[in-house]
């Protein structure tokens, strides 16, 4: 009995330092009486030594400072630092995929690996965040359920939606199951991606995590190993201008010097910038020849001009006779 009694004082003091104390607010050993107490537990000074030492045998970083008049501990060492924290609280506040509530329970969750006071902090100082919020709110289980499927080297079915004027979720393809064979998740432009082989068409897919519904696995292992033996997701995403699908092409772009970081930016550090003359530079990047590609391109003014090949000069051609049209002078 006296064991057990033993065994749960010194977790309840555990958890009393990761609560309540940090590097700016420490506790005395009468604070430490005080919360035991509490909970039906008394302890002499003697005690809560010992405890103390048993705890830093352990590895947790309890440190001893002078206060006014008495010694005052805290847990100095955690597993994440603050910023630490407050980076990841700011990430999960941005994510588009989540809904509100799945990120306030995020970021609770986040918060209790502090103190009480820098929980507060991290409270105080969370960002507004997006605005954008996703409204389903099977996204958070789908993750699981498609890093599941991945796991047990499973096909899955799901259906998939996009939204109307009226904003309400219309099913694509009236409503068919797509089968696919799930081999990775892709973050890109704030939005959640599951990566896929289709094996009805033989090909490489994408789809927007946030609008697939009612996903189950499949008895039937997965398709494409071959297709993604060598694939690599990171180069798959800089090909894929607002993750609209199509066939990738060498295209190849003058740019002016200033461009050079948004060259890297875009396709990595690993992009090859061959110089032109004293201002100028060019780059060949496979890319799939989008309307959100040419829309990137000519957001980046006289800087970036598109020279080969001529099939994406003619669709760069088209889109600006387009908005010509569109937007017509007077």
């Amino acid at each position: 009995m006296a064991s057990e009694q033993n065994r749960h004082r010194i977790l309840y003091l555990l958890k009393y330092f990761q609560e309540k104390s940090d590097e700016k607010n420490g506790v005395s050993i009468r604070d430490m009486q005080a919360y035991l107490q509490g909970k039906g537990i008394n302890a002499d000074r003697r005690t809560l030594y010992r405890d103390i030492e048993e705890l830093r045998s352990i590895d947790y970083d309890i440190i001893a400072q002078r206060g006014k008049g008495e010694c005052l501990y805290f847990l100095a060492s955690r597993d994440f630092e603050l910023a630490e924290l407050k980076l990841l609280v700011d990430a999960v506040q941005s994510f588009k995929f989540m809904t509100e509530k799945k990120s306030r329970n995020l970021i609770d969750k986040l918060k209790s690996l502090v103190s009480e006071q820098d929980a507060l902090f991290l409270e105080q100082h969370t960002t507004a965040g997006s605005q954008n919020k996703s409204l389903n709110e099977e996204v958070y289980y789908n993750v699981d359920r498609i890093h599941t499927a991945i796991r047990e080297n499973r096909q899955i079915r799901f259906q998939y939606f996009q939204w109307t004027v009226s904003k309400e979720m219309a099913l694509r393809h009236g409503g068919d199951w797509y089968y696919v064979s799930p081999w990775g998740l892709l973050w890109d432009d704030e939005n959640y991606y599951l990566i896929a082989y289709d094996s009805e068409n033989r090909e490489i897919r994408h789809y927007r995590v946030d609008k697939m519904l009612h996903i189950e696995t499949q008895e039937q292992e997965r398709d494409g190993e071959e297709q993604f033996d060598q694939f690599d997701i990171g180069s798959y995403s800089r090909k894929m201008f607002g993750m609209f699908g199509g066939d990738p092409v060498e295209v190849k772009l003058l740019c002016s010097n200033d461009m050079a970081g948004v060259m890297i930016d875009r396709f990595g550090t690993g992009v090859r910038m061959v110089p032109v003359n004293a201002e100028q530079f060019y780059v060949q990047v496979d890319v799939v020849v989008s309307e959100q590609f040419l829309g990137w391109v000519i957001s980046l003014g006289e800087g970036v001009t598109i020279l080969e090949p001529e099939s994406a000069v003619r669709a760069m051609t088209e889109t600006v006779k387009r908005l010509n049209k569109q937007y017509p002078e007077g």
